[in-house]
C-alpha cells in the first residue's frame, strides 16, 4: 500500500496534555523550554570539559559523551514542537515529519539503552578485572562497542517506521501525545493495528530487557566483587564509582518498564498522568545526567571553579 494514494491525512496535530487548561499553556511551555536549555547547557559543559581536559579522555568518559549526544539529540527531536504547541499554539507537524520524528524517538531511545549497557560492562571490567581492564578496554574495543551500540539500534526503528508509514490514515489526525511515537500514530490508522503493534511491542521489550539484563548481571557481579574488598573505606570508594550510573539506569529503565508492563497487565492511568510519566522519564534524565556526571567529576569541578571561584560545585567522583 502506498501512503500517497490511501491516506487522506496530510499532517498531524500534536495535542500534548489533553486535560491541560489553556491558562497553563504559558507555564508549561516555559518549563519545557527551561528543561531544554538546561539540557543543552549541561551537556555542552561536559562536552567542553571532555575536549579540553586530557584526563577525561578515558573509556568511561567516551561512553558518557555518547550518552550526552543521545540526550541532546532526543531532546532536540521532541521538545521544540511541543514547546511550539503551547507557546505559539502551533502543534501541526507534517505527515513525513511525524514519521521522521518517530524514527529518531525510537532510535535514540534504543541507542541510549545500549550505551547504558556498555557503560555497565565497562564498570564490570574495571572492578571485577582491574588488572586486565586496560587490555580489555582498548581504544579499538571502545570504538567497536560505541559504533555497535549505534548501528544495532537502527534495525528496530527502521522496521516499525517502515511498517507504520504505509498504513491508511484517512480520518483523525490529532495525536494525544507530546511527540510522534509508534503507538500514538498507528492508533489513528484506519485499519486493524494489532499486526503492527505486536512487533513494535516485542522490539520495545527487547531494547529494554536485553540491556537491562546485562546491566543487572554486571552490577550483581560488581556487588559480589566489592563485598570481597576488606575495609569499609575501600568498599565505599568502589561503590562511589558506580553510583552515578546506577542513578541514571534507575531513571531510564524502571519508569519505562513500569509504563510498558502496566499497560499490558491491565493497570490504567488517566491520559494526562500517562503523558506526565512518559515526559518525566524521557526528558528528566537528559537534564539530570550532566549534574551527576559533570558536577561529581573532579576535573570538571576545577574547570568550573575557574569561572565560579567562590562557588562549590558538586562532589568529586573518584574513577577507576
Amino acid at each position: 500500500m502506498s501512503a500517497g494514494n490511501i491516506s487522506s491525512v496530510k499532517d498531524f496535530v500534536i495535542v500534548g496534555f489533553p486535560g491541560l487548561q489553556p491558562h497553563y499553556y504559558g507555564l508549561i511551555s516555559a518549563v519545557l523550554f527551561l528543561v531544554y536549555v538546561l539540557t543543552l547547557i549541561g551537556n555542552a559543559i561536559f562536552f567542553t570539559a571532555f575536549v579540553t581536559t586530557k584526563s577525561l579522555q578515558r573509556p568511561v568518559y567516551y561512553f558518557i559523551i555518547n550518552l550526552a549526544v543521545c540526550d541532546v539529540l532526543f531532546s532536540t527531536t521532541t521538545l521544540p514542537k511541543i514547546i511550539s504547541r503551547y507557546w505559539f499554539q502551533d502543534g501541526t507537524i507534517s505527515f513525513l515529519g511525524c514519521f521522521v520524528q518517530m524514527f529518531f524517538v525510537h532510535y535514540l531511545g534504543g541507542a541510549c539503552s545500549n550505551v547504558l549497557m556498555i557503560m555497565a560492562m565497562d564498570r564490570y571490567a574495571a572492578i571485577c578485572y582491574p588488572l586486565q581492564y586496560h587490555s580489555i578496554m582498548t581504544n579499538q574495543n571502545v570504538f567497536i562497542l560505541i559504533l555497535g551500540s549505534w548501528i544495532l539500534s537502527l534495525a528496530g526503528p527502521l522496521m516499525i517506521v517502515s511498517r507504520a508509514y504505509p498504513l491508511p490514515y484517512c480520518a483523525e489526525n490529532t495525536l494525544i501525545h507530546c511527540y510522534c511515537d509508534h503507538v500514538s500514530v498507528t492508533t489513528l490508522a484506519c485499519t486493524d493495528r494489532s499486526l503492527y503493534s505486536i512487533p513494535a511491542l516485542i522490539y520495545a521489550f527487547t531494547i529494554l530487557l536485553v540491556p537491562f539484563a546485562v546491566i543487572i548481571f554486571s552490577y550483581c557481579s560488581i556487588f559480589v566483587a566489592v563485598m570481597r574488598i576488606s575495609g569499609t573505606q575501600g568498599k565505599m570508594k568502589t561503590f562511589s564509582t558506580c553510583s552515578p550510573q546506577l542513578i541514571i539506569i534507575v531513571l531510564f529503565f524502571l519508569p519505562r518498564l513500569f509504563n510498558y508492563l502496566s499497560g499490558n497487565i491491565g493497570i490504567k492511568f488517566s491520559t494526562d498522568l500517562c503523558l506526565v510519566i512518559i515526559m518525566m522519564y524521557s526528558l528528566l534524565p537528559p537534564m539530570i545526567n550532566p549534574l551527576i556526571y559533570c558536577l561529581r567529576t573532579e576535573e570538571v569541578k576545577k574547570l568550573l571553579s575557574r569561572h565560579l571561584p567562590k562557588k562549590q560545585v558538586g562532589i568529586p567522583l573518584r574513577s577507576i
